[in-house]
């Protein structure tokens, strides 16, 4: 069962957590669900990363807001994990464990209710911030982009009730990927994650691959142990498209160039 994690002080993601909640029962501080359950937390979600320490659940979903000094109204979603200092939760140079299947479910559910949010970019983003030191998949959910959208609570509602809708049904299993380059709001990973085979892992986007190599990568595998394939924006690689390359080359990973 996932664990669906909200902050209190979150507008989006508090008001996203009061929605769902009142069809839960509340056992301490757990609401109790059918197919999930759901904690309101006095704390960032970035540093969330105690959370194993009291819940044992098979992923944790968090709920939460989207800023972006654009101002470009998003609903996004994405694996967490620092590629370097870690200056928004969790640990220097240290990924999350992914949770492939439910994000491509969800933006797919997303892109299939378009037209509620027409205003909105449907859009996944690199891999960034904590929490990165949960040993079970872990993915944000977000809604962007400023104070008025985080304190909409139709559309709060609205997102909430896709949530809803895709963690209660049947997730399909597809092959996971890796992914580098590209910008942080990666158009070629965002459509094969909506029409492609693929769902995603860890997302390592262009302006972060200066700080990879081996020990960083070694983690990488590591955290992404379903992935059978590496996705490359070929374009968007940049300076370090060899060093890429050569890193990929010693796995037994299908290279795959868009």
């Amino acid at each position: 069962m996932e664990l669906l994690v909200a902050y209190q002080d979150d507008p989006a993601g508090n008001n996203m957590a009061k929605f769902l909640s009142e069809k839960m029962k509340k056992d301490g501080e757990i609401f109790r669900g059918e197919n999930y359950d759901l904690l309101i937390i006095s704390t960032p979600t970035i540093s969330a990363d105690w959370l194993e320490e009291k819940y044992d659940y098979d992923g944790f979903i968090f709920l939460s807001k989207h800023a972006a000094e654009s101002r470009v109204l998003a609903l996004t979603c994405h694996s967490t994990g620092n590629f370097s200092e870690a200056k928004l939760g969790g640990k220097d140079k240290q990924m999350a464990i992914p949770h492939p299947d439910i994000q491509k479910k969800y933006l797919q559910t997303l892109w299939e209710n378009k037209s509620q949010f027409s205003d909105f970019q449907i859009t996944i983003e690199a891999t960034h911030h904590g929490p990165t030191d949960l040993n079970k998949p872990t993915i944000f959910i977000e809604i962007g982009t400023t104070e008025k959208q985080w304190n909409d609570v139709s559309l709060c509602n609205s997102v909430a009730m896709l949530v809803d809708k895709v963690i209660s049904g049947n997730i399909q299993s597809n092959p996971s990927a890796i992914c580098f380059g590209g910008t942080h709001y990666p158009e070629k990973f965002t459509q094969e994650l909506l029409h492609g085979r693929f769902a995603l892992g860890t997302v390592m986007p262009k302006h972060a691959l200066n700080n990879l190599d081996e020990n960083l990568f070694s983690h990488i595998m590591e955290r992404n142990k379903t992935a059978t394939a590496a996705l490359l924006d070929w374009a968007g690689l940049g300076p370090n498209k060899k060093k890429v390359i050569d890193l990929l080359e010693t796995t037994n990973l299908e290279i795959i160039k868009l």
